[in-house]
């Protein structure tokens, strides 16, 4: 396909592409020893892992018990400049929608629920002009009302989006314009499982992004993401100045698209697209343990989602299997634990040092850096085993 002259002319504009490894700090050396359940990484010189904070500081989860999920709107600009200053944290990701007059904004859902007389009701975000779109919640002019911003759980309940700390709905520019530069985007495209999209569709939703990026991004590091493989594509065939990676569940759900249902179809994916990275499901990672092995072989960066990531030892298990870097909830946590990963690893030792030495493991630098988890999260990974080894 060929690419739009604006499109064409902005990505011509730019003076250097940047390299992959270099925006994202990530290593894509391989790894050994794909049938093991960790696989050995790198031995020295290996990139610290990437801390990404997801949706900013953190997801809301409405109904759970755990304060933290309700501490900062999520996907605000708020909560993207909270996991900025956290020590450790390289980047935040978000998705990103357009809205019926073509304006890329920052939501998740593909729904937005108010109530008005006491009657709920429920519009598409796309559906949405912008005026429409940012007169829900809290807003930037303190001294006007917001229209009352609801959410509907996985389960059918519908509560009040109440946190802690509130911020109004934002656009994808005031995200570029009011974010600390120091952290990177990670910018999800977001779609509907349940739409068909045709190539002109999505074309035109890519190209309102791009013109954002391209006039507001500057030199932050940017990647984009995606579920739906043909967005991926695509905008890996509009631009080569941003890395693009494929989202996948890698078989922990089924899809009715062939390419979206494992880890070896994700590679070949990417591999056939030209994509840069894949974005998987934490249990995915776990259950077939060897795929991480042909991912690196591909020459792909790995980054992974997903409830497991807020467990610091899933989170230290995937960087000795090679994971670059982590998508995140509990931002302030894992990147303190992150921090104590580094320099446990040494060079490959003789077969005589037994398993910790097979893992390319120092015991006692292991032992020292090793950061020391509650007996909660401990029993937390371990009632997990079974479901992951399935």
């Amino acid at each position: 396909m060929a690419q739009p002259k604006a499109v064409r002319a902005a990505a011509t504009a730019a003076a250097v592409v940047p390299d992959i490894a270099a925006q994202l700090d990530l290593a894509s050396a391989c790894i050994n020893g794909a049938g093991s359940m960790m696989a050995a990484p790198a031995a020295v010189g290996r990139p610290p892992l990437v801390v990404i904070g997801h949706r900013g500081k953190g997801m809301n989860s409405l109904a759970s018990p755990d304060e933290r999920l309700r501490e900062v709107k999520e996907n605000s600009v708020r909560s993207f400049n909270d996991a900025a200053r956290v020590a450790g944290v390289g980047y935040v990701e978000f998705d990103v929608q357009v809205t019926k007059d073509g304006c890329p904004i920052v939501f998740h859902d593909n729904f937005i629920f108010t109530e008005q007389d006491g009657k709920i009701s429920e519009k598409r975000i796309t559906d949405l002009p912008l005026d429409e779109f940012v007169s829900y919640g809290p807003q930037k002019d303190r001294d006007k009302l917001g229209r009352p911003l609801l959410r509907k759980l996985k389960d059918g309940r519908i509560l009040r989006w109440d946190v802690r700390s509130d911020d109004p709905l934002c656009t994808l520019r005031e995200a570029f314009e009011d974010v600390d530069r120091r952290v990177g985007f990670n910018v999800e495209l977001k779609f509907d499982d349940d739409l068909v999209y045709q190539e002109e569709e999505l074309a035109g939703v890519l190209q309102a992004i791009l013109k954002v990026l391209f006039e507001h991004a500057k030199d932050r590091p940017v990647i984009f993401s995606s579920f739906q493989p043909d967005a991926a594509l695509l905008m890996r065939k509009l631009q080569d100045q941003y890395p693009v990676y494929f989202l996948t569940v890698g078989g922990t759900q089924l899809h009715a698209d062939a390419r979206r249902n494992s880890l070896e179809e994700a590679v070949w994916l990417c591999r056939a697209g030209g994509l840069q990275g894949i974005v998987s499901e934490a249990r995915a990672v776990f259950r077939h343990p060897s795929a991480v092995a042909r991912v690196k072989e591909a020459d792909l960066s790995l980054l992974t989602y997903g409830q497991l990531n807020n467990v610091p030892e899933a989170v230290y298990m995937q960087h000795l299997m090679g994971v670059d870097g982590v998508i995140v909830d509990l931002v302030q946590e894992i990147a303190e634990a992150v921090s104590g990963f580094a320099g446990v690893v040494a060079p490959e030792p003789s077969p005589e040092e037994g398993q910790a030495g097979r893992l390319g493991l120092d015991t006692a630098a292991l032992a020292k850096k090793t950061p020391n988890f509650s007996q909660r999260e401990i029993s937390f990974l371990l009632r997990l085993i079974p479901e992951l080894v399935q």
